[in-house]
């Protein structure tokens, strides 16, 4: 099968809520995909930050394959040791024993089960970003702060605010007695990869704290070591009330979680919500296999000086106006040339990447990623910048 043909089946029998994809990818090892032509890429985008260990991982492998032969899915009507494995290793990594987690899919649904919890406050009230990206589905769809995606579906949730991010003024006149919760991203990923101040996330859980209302940190895209720590937003010292979470958690599996903290864990009751596939067996041995691996190989400290490294190279560029972004999670802000006919010819030469909006290209590659990738990935974006300019 050829790129041609299945790119054409793809359209002839898949509802065009996506576009026309322009390559089909077959296979891949590592941070290398084949298409169905032959040509090899490096993965620069992970699946968009999802792929946390890349492709075709031997510990995700041996961990899938193993529980698909021994318990394959079991519903939420009883327990196995996966789910609850995975529950207690992530209640470590906020370093809060008072937490509890909820498992699903994916991160539309974790931010919808984060917004289903603030409503058992009492309250209905909710303040967003502007330019936030927190799912597609109707709830999280409210939540999102990107005009082009919310409008044909009017009218969604009311009472939710979007404010500027990072202005923690307008957050402060924003937020009342009757906000139910906040959500916020540490960096926003689809919005081009967007860093707030230092201070403003501290300086957020300050206003939830005066007016009662839940601080959500929407770690989806930040989350399982994309920014060299596990959720993204370690640096402020805060405590949120929820984390959320999904994309790398399940190395490439469907899985997301919403992890609630101190008296959060428990505002749901029985009955409130649900999940036929959340927490299954196998995905849950998945996470629990990625988690290992980043943990035995020291994997947030190498994430932590790659990231630096980008920085300070793609910087360099003649052509980039900017870089933004923590660890392998990088927003490249180009001075004139547009970001999606970069990309573009990115894809020619071989590296996949992400134009987030007309001027930025996002780079999420696997967590696993070289040093020698990396340079090639460097060498491959300045030639290209050289040859469009």
């Amino acid at each position: 099968m050829t790129n041609k043909n299945l790119v054409d089946r793809w359209n002839a029998s898949i509802q065009n809520n996506y576009g026309t994809p322009g390559i089909a990818l077959v296979k891949g090892k590592g941070v290398v995909v084949t298409d169905s032509d032959g040509n090899k890429y490096l993965d620069f985008l992970g699946g968009i930050a999802t792929n946390i260990l890349g492709h075709a991982h031997p510990a995700i492998i041996k961990a899938v394959s193993e529980q698909i032969a021994t318990l394959s899915h079991v519903s939420n009507f009883y327990a196995h040791p996966n789910a609850i494995n995975l529950a207690e290793k992530l209640i470590q990594m906020t370093g809060e024993k008072n937490a509890k987690v909820f498992f699903c899919q994916s991160g539309a649904e974790a931010n919808e089960a984060a917004l289903k919890l603030s409503r058992r406050t009492g309250k209905s009230k909710v303040v967003a970003a502007q330019g936030a990206f927190h799912g597609r589905t109707m709830g999280a769809l409210s939540l999102t702060g990107q005009p082009a995606k919310r409008e044909p579906f009017l009218p969604l949730i009311k009472g939710v605010k979007h404010v500027p991010y990072g202005d923690i003024g307008a957050m402060r006149k924003a937020v009342t007695k009757k906000t139910a919760m906040v959500i916020i991203e540490p960096i926003m990923g689809e919005a081009g990869v967007i860093v707030p101040p230092s201070d403003y996330l501290k300086q957020l859980r300050e206003i939830c704290n005066d007016k009662s209302a839940l601080l959500v940190i929407d770690a989806v895209q930040t989350g399982m070591g994309r920014t060299g720590d596990w959720f993204g937003y370690e640096y402020s010292g805060i405590t949120p009330d929820v984390i959320t979470l999904a994309k790398g958690l399940g190395g490439g599996l469907p899985l997301g979680a919403m992890i609630a903290i101190g008296t959060a864990a428990d505002l749901f009751q029985p009955g409130d919500h649900g999940s036929t596939f959340g927490g299954n067996p196998v995905t849950t041995a998945a996470a629990l296999a990625v988690i290992k691996v980043i943990e035995t190989k020291d994997i947030l400290s190498k994430v932590e000086k790659q990231g630096r490294f980008l920085i300070q190279e793609l910087a360099l560029i003649p052509g980039v106006k900017e870089v933004r972004g923590t660890g392998l999670l990088l927003g490249i802000e180009l001075e004139t040339l547009d970001a999606k006919q970069i990309a573009n010819s990115l894809s020619e030469i071989g590296i996949l990447v992400n134009a987030a909006n007309e001027s930025t290209i996002r780079i999420a590659p696997a967590l696993i990623v070289t040093d020698v990738q990396i340079n090639k990935f460097i060498s491959c974006f300045k030639k290209v910048i050289a040859n469009a300019k």
